[in-house]
């Protein structure tokens, strides 16, 4: 746009109307996105602070933006938490760096380092971290969601830092000595895990590995090892990579079952429990099984996506269940924070085994967010960059739109548009599903006409992804059967 409006003006000698038009260009250039991408900060930029901080000038986002003017709002649900933590700073860290690396746009840079100037000023002495600050901007060091841990605000600050010192360490040398200095004050903390190791706790007849975050919390470790492989992957710090293999072996220690049997290979989140929203164990064992390489966490990722995810994608989404007890599955709230893990780890699955029938499923599983969802409902609008808080049940949208949600919707994007085959498959929507004998399957169809059929084998435990003409015929032999 901006290289059209200046030879336009060149053309008539810079004449005043269009010297106006270069300059709307150029601000709407500075302010939003390029219009043939879906992604948009501008939301996500309404809900940045910059604030003076402990000696420094630092971003912060606030957490809660509600319906419908979509002012500020503060935390209080297990309050008072606070204005803003580091649990969304540390995930849009994550998504500007990445913009910035996959895009060069220096704007994403810059907003990147004024989150992780704020993540590590919550970083204490012993590299455990506080969450929240409070309205006159000090720290809450004693709400529940806040206290000095190492815990879930660990895990997200970790991977920031992490990515923030891949990214940076050729480029900005000294914040990424920062970077590096915080991560290996936390190092310890995440060693005294593994004094653990090799032990399991049974709880309803199912091992439990005890030397994940909270004893089993195998979510929140998935964070956390995004972060140590980021680091790795630069640093090659033998201690670190021995960390990962350890942590990496308690995730895939959670998997059970195969595309046959319950549950169907899942990695369980916690204990005996699975939840969609932030469970990451894909997108960390691929990520992770590449960068090392062991391919054993590869293809534990890849039983992951083949038994369950395709499962998700034929029978919809859910919110959680115990796996001990799958018959009291909740099916809502299904949120963004649940699509991204999914969609992201089958991306980082594609990057580590070149099998493309993985972008198309990242872009099938991404289409939640433009309506191939139970109430055929866009959640997110890249016209104004927001991102619904959730489908709250099957016939109610939560129209807030608040940091976690906008943040994993973007990030989702950011990764998905890297792969335009993957982004082909945002416009599909599910038209049915059905289980015979033999498949258990779903179709699909765009606005353009085009037939997909997703079908598990139950047969032969084989995944198909049939298109087109193939994908028609298929339906009509299921049918006549």
């Amino acid at each position: 746009m901006i290289r059209t409006s200046i030879q336009a003006c060149q053309a008539c000698q810079a004449c005043l109307a269009c010297l106006a038009l270069l300059m709307l260009a150029s601000i709407t250039h500075l302010l939003g996105q390029d219009h043939s991408s879906l992604v948009n900060f501008s939301h996500l930029n309404h809900l940045t602070e910059r604030i003076d901080f402990l000696g420094d000038s630092v971003d912060i986002l606030h957490v809660y933006s509600n319906y419908p003017d979509y002012r500020w709002i503060d935390a209080a649900e297990s309050g008072p938490e606070g204005i803003a933590c580091i649990d969304d700073a540390g995930r849009a860290a994550v998504l500007y760096l990445r913009h910035y690396e996959l895009t060069g746009r220096e704007e994403s840079r810059t907003r990147a380092l004024s989150l992780l100037r704020f993540v590590v000023k919550m970083e204490t002495p012993d590299g455990k971290f506080y969450n929240f600050i409070l309205k006159d901007h000090s720290i809450n060091t004693t709400g529940k969601t806040s206290f000095k841990s190492f815990g879930w605000w660990a895990a997200r600050a970790l991977w920031s830092m992490g990515t923030g010192y891949r990214v940076l360490r050729t480029r900005d040398t000294a914040f990424a000595a920062v970077l590096g200095d915080g991560i290996r004050r936390a190092l310890p903390n995440v060693g005294s895990l593994l004094e653990n190791y090799r032990k399991y706790e049974t709880t309803k007849k199912l091992r439990a590995p005890t030397w994940l975050l909270y004893g089993s919390g195998a979510d929140a470790t998935s964070e956390l090892l995004l972060g140590l492989t980021e680091y790795h992957a630069a640093s090659r710090d033998p201690r670190v990579g021995t960390l990962i293999l350890i942590l990496s072996s308690g995730l895939t220690s959670m998997q059970e079952g195969n595309m046959r049997t319950f549950p169907y290979s899942l990695h369980r989140s916690w204990q005996t429990y699975w939840h969609m929203w932030g469970n990451s164990q894909t997108q960390a064992l691929a990520q992770a099984g590449k960068s090392l390489p062991v391919r054993k966490m590869v293809e534990s990722a890849k039983q992951e996506a083949d038994c369950f995810y395709s499962r998700l994608l034929i029978e919809g989404f859910m919110k959680e269940m115990d796996v001990t007890d799958p018959s009291k599955k909740i099916e809502y709230e299904q949120i963004a924070y649940g699509v991204r893990p999914m969609a992201v780890g089958l991306l980082r699955l594609y990057e580590a085994t070149k099998d493309s029938i993985y972008l198309k499923m990242a872009g099938l599983a991404a289409s939640w967010l433009f309506g191939n969802n139970v109430l055929h409902q866009a959640m997110y609008d890249s016209s104004t960059g927001r991102c619904f808080d959730g489908i709250r049940d099957s016939a109610t949208v939560n129209r807030n739109s608040g940091a976690e949600s906008t943040i994993e919707a973007l990030q989702t994007l950011v990764e998905i548009e890297r792969y335009p085959l993957a982004k082909h498959y945002l416009g599909f929507r599910k038209t049915r599903q059905r289980r015979t004998e033999r498949f258990l399957y779903a179709a699909f169809r765009n606005s353009g006409g085009e037939s997909l059929t997703l079908a598990i084998d139950l047969k032969k435990s084989g995944l198909l992804l049939l298109e087109q003409a193939e994908s028609v015929e298929f339906q009509k032999v299921q049918d006549r059967d």
